[in-house]
């Protein structure tokens, strides 16, 4: 788009992505009854409690599947319930309901959150051995379901809950709220949306509809929350006022880390915290998880790099040497380098497991189930999602996906993921980040609004980071000198070039004083 934005033209895009949106207020959220199988799973648990039988919660080791666990926790905490809690570890047990994780459960029924809809040995394990399987989960339906008593997922064909994209937390808060429902408890479940705003962020869930909705009250309620956990959040990252930016690049990974680097109960049991001495000392641990995190991400980023073929649609990368853990970020940014969907596989012994991530034009899911006669095991969604291979299989499925790819009929985008029109920089103030904000929050679907930038002369050009890995920029277009910033993975910008590029506006706070600035997210020429 090469039209010269005005405010008010802003102003009238950002207002024209949300015009048709359902579901923008708390009170006209749909009523969990809409579910499929939601109401005969509520009264199985319900006779599960009234007979004692054991309740047995298996989670998930990421965010969104810890955040759900810890809904169900604290939910059946507030009726008097006791439960026993898994969260499968990835490098003992893998994903989800697993033979291996049915070995810790003897007898009750089980209930899986944001994990389950691709348990099909487990649920055939459940039924031989009497358990009842109430799956909750959000991913990607296959063409037949696991054995289980009840199923509760939007994804489902025959379920006519009215939004498909839901995190599994929501599913497994809306589980609860029927439950709620049923035996007229009276418990406040918005009083969960502090976490659940997390776990939607996290999941990198569609920011419209009910997401926007819960995710606008969530930060409110965060920064109002006194559970210990986020109490220690808001005190360690000295967090006035939240955005969804803060969950997802401070907190998120965090509460991510865990599952990555060591064991998900970590992360589990700091949200659980019962004071803030404990979810202290649970958060220094996260914080040193993470900083080991960032370094092997960063050398396995820069090793995948290594094999990547520019010529390829897609990218599939693998090591030995790789932790499995981190894959899934170093996928993100291998397909947010190249753009193109990226596959990255971690080989242990004779099985390479794979993290992918996709552009939002192809389908992830789709392409993936195109090449199933040599994937076993796959699950997932549109733009993220996890499979298992043989190893030696591997040079197999690039060629596959490297051809099915180029007959996939690809998605259609929105403008949202454009830039929005060219801007100029002596309209980058506070009048225009205020607009900005004032339609926050923002995410898949409703991205923070981009840029065009023509013409913009580079003055001074500086390394900044710890390792000195990005750049700052000073910048005029003749008239108006401003700062860049430069996160992303580029050649390095040098004084007296000419440039231009997409970017988004930042506002920085410096002992008092404050600068609104740019950030890059794309360069498109250099003179």
């Amino acid at each position: 788009m090469n039209k010269v934005l005005k405010l008010i033209d802003i102003k009238n895009i950002l207002e024209s992505r949300v015009a048709n949106s359902k579901f923008t207020t708390l009170k006209s959220l749909p009523q969990p009854d809409s579910f499929k199988d939601i109401q005969k799973a509520t009264d199985r648990i319900i006779t599960a409690i009234n007979n004692h039988e054991t309740i047995n919660i298996v989670g998930d080791y990421d965010a969104d599947g810890i955040v759900s666990t810890t809904i169900m926790i604290e939910f059946f905490s507030a009726l008097g319930v006791d439960v026993n809690y898994i969260i499968p570890n990835r490098f003992e047990h893998g994903y989800g309901l697993s033979p291996l994780i049915l070995e810790q459960i003897y007898d009750g029924i089980i209930i899986t959150v944001d994990n389950g809809i691709s348990a099909f040995e487990a649920g055939q394990i459940c039924k031989q051995r009497g358990l009842d399987l109430i799956i909750t989960d959000h991913h990607t339906v296959g063409e037949t379901l696991p054995e289980a008593y009840a199923i509760i997922n939007p994804k489902q064909d025959d379920c006519n809950f009215p939004y498909k994209d839901i995190c599994g937390a929501l599913v497994a808060w809306y589980l609860c709220a029927n439950i709620k429902k049923t035996l007229k408890f009276q418990y406040n479940l918005m009083g969960l949306f502090d976490i659940l705003c997390i776990a939607i962020v996290a999941d990198i869930m569609p920011m419209v509809s009910i997401n926007q909705t819960i995710v606008k009250a969530g930060l409110k309620a965060f920064i109002n929350s006194t559970r210990p956990s986020i109490v220690a959040l808001k005190e360690r990252f000295d967090l006035k006022t939240i955005n969804e930016e803060d969950i997802g690049f401070k907190i998120a990974p965090l509460i991510n880390c865990a599952g990555r680097m060591a064991d998900p109960h970590i992360a589990l049991e700091f949200l659980l915290s019962f004071d803030i001495y404990e979810a202290n000392m649970q958060l220094d641990y996260l914080l040193e998880l993470n900083e080991q995190r960032k370094e092997d991400q960063l050398q396995i980023f820069n090793e995948a790099k290594l094999q990547v073929e520019p010529e390829d649609n897609v990218i599939v990368v693998s090591s030995k040497n790789w932790n499995e853990g981190i894959i899934g970020i170093v996928a993100s940014k291998l397909c947010d380098k190249y753009k193109k969907p990226a596959f990255v596989f971690s080989i242990d012994n004779s099985i390479a497991k794979a993290s992918s991530r996709s552009t939002p034009d192809i389908h992830l899911y789709n392409l993936i189930k195109s090449c199933d006669s040599i994937i076993p095991k796959y699950g997932g969604h549109k733009q993220a999602a996890g499979l298992s291979i043989k190893a030696t299989d591997l040079a197999q499925l690039k060629t596959l996906l490297n051809t099915n790819i180029l007959t996939m009929e690809k998605e259609d985008i929105s403008d949202s993921y454009n830039s929005l029109g060219v801007l100029m920089l002596k309209d980058v103030g506070a009048e225009l980040y205020n607009l900005i904000e004032s339609f926050r929050p923002f995410g898949q679907e409703n991205s923070y609004p981009l840029f065009t930038f023509n013409n913009i002369t580079i003055l001074q050009s500086n390394k900044i980071g710890k390792n000195k890995e990005y750049q700052k920029l000073v910048v005029t277009d003749g008239m108006v000198t401003v700062d860049i910033l430069v996160f992303i993975d580029i050649e390095t910008l040098q004084p007296n070039q000419t440039i231009n590029f997409i970017g988004t506006i930042s506002q920085s706070i410096f002992r008092g004083d404050t600068t609104y600035n740019i950030h890059m997210k794309e360069l498109k020429h250099i003179y």
